[in-house]
């Protein structure tokens, strides 16, 4: 399910199309592949799981972050129906979180719940 749109901390007009920051590196899959649009500006990609309680609290905070400027989305994928491309992704465990450029999804980044701060 895509979720609304958020900021990035990276400036979309200078930003290859593909590249998904620092030291990602892999496969990209386009917003076609996963069946959603990924956002114009960026995507934050959440791979999920039915029975992951961390992945309820990832959830919450990346759909606010997506809430707060236009251009980015909330992606979030249950990771065991689509086994391949978490595979192809090299996700290892859920949540996994990636923040990725306009055009396309690369390897995961961080895993582990997003927590608020207090």
């Amino acid at each position: 399910m895509a979720k609304g749109d958020a900021a990035t901390g990276s400036d979309p007009d200078t930003a290859e199309p593909g590249a998904a920051g620092p030291g990602a590196a892999g496969p990209d899959i386009t917003g076609a592949e996963l069946g959603v649009p990924l956002g114009s500006r960026a995507t934050l990609v959440q791979f999920s799981s039915e029975f992951c309680a961390p992945c309820r609290a990832t959830r919450q905070v990346l759909a606010e972050v997506a809430g707060m400027t236009a251009g980015v989305a909330h992606v979030e994928i249950d990771a065991e129906s689509h086994l391949e491309l978490a595979r192809r992704l090299e996700v290892r465990r859920t949540p996994t979180s990636s923040c990725s450029a306009r055009t396309a999804v690369s390897r995961a980044g961080p895993v582990g719940s997003l927590a608020r701060p207090t």
